[in-house]
């Protein structure tokens, strides 16, 4: 359990010796001008760190909003900024490496600070040989970190087996009070991975969830920032998604309170394995 003060400026370490923030703006859902406005908007708000996707087909304005910030502002630089991607699938060697080179080109930035393998679908051989593309592409300076997202224990076993030679730094998995996944994260903070939460907000689906909403009122705090801050205290990196300004602001301003040990363990009993999109972690 981790306590302590969080804000915008507040990091995470990584096993290969570098850090990110400990809180990210997720852009899934997102067309690309909503994606523009919203990264604009999260970075006047202090965040520094954006979670894409290939799939989310917003990389390019992602990453025009991040330029033109950083053309506004001369004070930031461009590695003060931490911009995630991912491959949309798993695939032989050739296809994955020429898939990163896009999504490097796609967004403008130079090099993507931490590239996902999105899912773990495909199958072995294709999850091993677009692993070895992501540290290939680490390698050519492409890539800082390589990380993995729903990726389940046996996955995450499979890759270690294959001997890798760099070990993943992030799974990135749904997680938050009703699917706190708790074998997973153990296992992956065990093995000196970074747990990142998606959906840290249950995608608003429990936001008046009767423990959710006396808890809230205790810590005087929004639904939205308690989930945040539980996920934080359980040293998760969470993604809170959205596109209204306010609310970007808002889901960044859990400093003020700390949740008690006896609190977090409340929450985590609402656990009922809710998902809110997909779940490969179980996939062949």
């Amino acid at each position: 359990m981790t306590d302590q003060s969080y804000s915008l400026e507040s990091r995470t370490k990584l096993n290969n010796g570098l850090s990110m923030p400990s809180i990210h703006l997720g852009v899934y859902l997102m067309n690309g001008s909503e994606a523009s406005t919203a990264v604009k908007h999260a970075l006047e708000a202090g965040y520094r760190a954006v979670d894409s996707a290939q799939m989310y087909r917003n990389e390019k304005q992602v990453g025009k909003s991040i330029l033109d910030y950083l053309k506004a502002h001369p004070e930031i630089k461009r590695e003060d900024i931490h911009y995630t991607t991912k491959l949309a699938s798993n695939s032989d060697y050739a296809r994955a490496r020429r898939s990163i080179s896009q999504s490097v080109k796609e967004c403008g930035l130079g090099y993507i600070d931490l590239f996902l393998l999105h899912s773990p679908y495909g199958g072995k051989q294709a999850r091993l040989d677009s692993w070895r593309a992501v540290e290939d592409a680490i390698k050519d300076g492409e890539v800082k970190t390589g990380g993995v997202s729903n990726y389940g224990e046996k996955h995450l076993d499979e890759l270690f087996a294959s001997s890798p030679r760099i070990k993943p730094a992030v799974n990135q998995i749904e997680v938050h009070p009703f699917n706190t996944r708790s074998n997973l994260t153990a296992y992956c903070q065990q093995h000196d991975i970074v747990v990142e939460a998606y959906a840290p907000l249950a995608r608003a689906l429990r936001m008046k969830h009767p423990t959710i909403v006396s808890l809230a009122k205790k810590y005087g705090c929004t639904s939205g920032q308690l989930m945040v801050r539980w996920s934080l205290q359980h040293g998760y990196v969470p993604l809170p998604k959205s596109v209204r300004k306010e609310r970007i602001i808002e889901n960044s301003q859990v400093g003020g309170f700390e949740i008690s040990a006896e609190d977090v363990k409340a929450m985590d009993g609402l656990d009922e394995y809710l998902v809110t999109d997909w779940d490969p972690v179980d996939a062949d």
